[in-house]
């Protein structure tokens, strides 16, 4: 049974917090979808991550080699396999889904209210779901675990 990890931003930008997940998803072993809502978004995180420190393999979804990519920046379900899902900008993720995948992660940026508002509701479907939850924040540089709901 797969954990969503919530991951509150407020002190380093997406850009720079991804690359940290996702060198730790791969790591870990497993294949990452990156789900967004904007296309526009996911163009300019591939250029981010080519141009970034360091290598992820990636690629965007659409071309003829998705189901090799390793990390896959899309809209829809990945066609990689991927046992993790990296949620953005607001992008669902259903508790079916969660339970279904060895980790969800939603990042949201904590200076947009409506973010806020969405991620708490998905924290809501997730727990009342009876999945495992986890709520991390930054705090001076670090990531501090706020909050933690087991599986029921």
């Amino acid at each position: 049974m797969g954990a969503a990890f919530f991951y509150h931003l407020t002190e380093r930008p997406l850009e720079a917090t991804l690359p940290v997940l996702l060198g730790k998803a791969l790591g870990a072993g497993w294949r990452v979808a990156v789900r967004g809502t904007s296309a526009q978004n996911l163009e300019r995180l591939d250029q981010h991550l080519w141009q970034g420190d360091g290598f992820l393999p990636h690629g965007m979804a659409g071309g003829p080699h998705d189901a090799d990519q390793p990390v896959i920046l899309t809209m829809q379900a990945a066609a990689n396999g991927a046992t993790c899902v990296m949620s953005i900008d607001g992008a669902e993720v259903t508790p079916d889904e969660i339970a279904s995948l060895a980790r969800v992660c939603i990042l949201f940026d904590g200076a947009n209210p409506e973010a806020v508002e969405h991620a708490r509701a998905q924290w809501r479907s997730v727990t009342e779901a009876g999945l495992a939850a986890e709520y991390w924040a930054e705090d001076g540089g670090s990531w501090v675990k706020k909050a933690e709901a087991e599986a029921t």
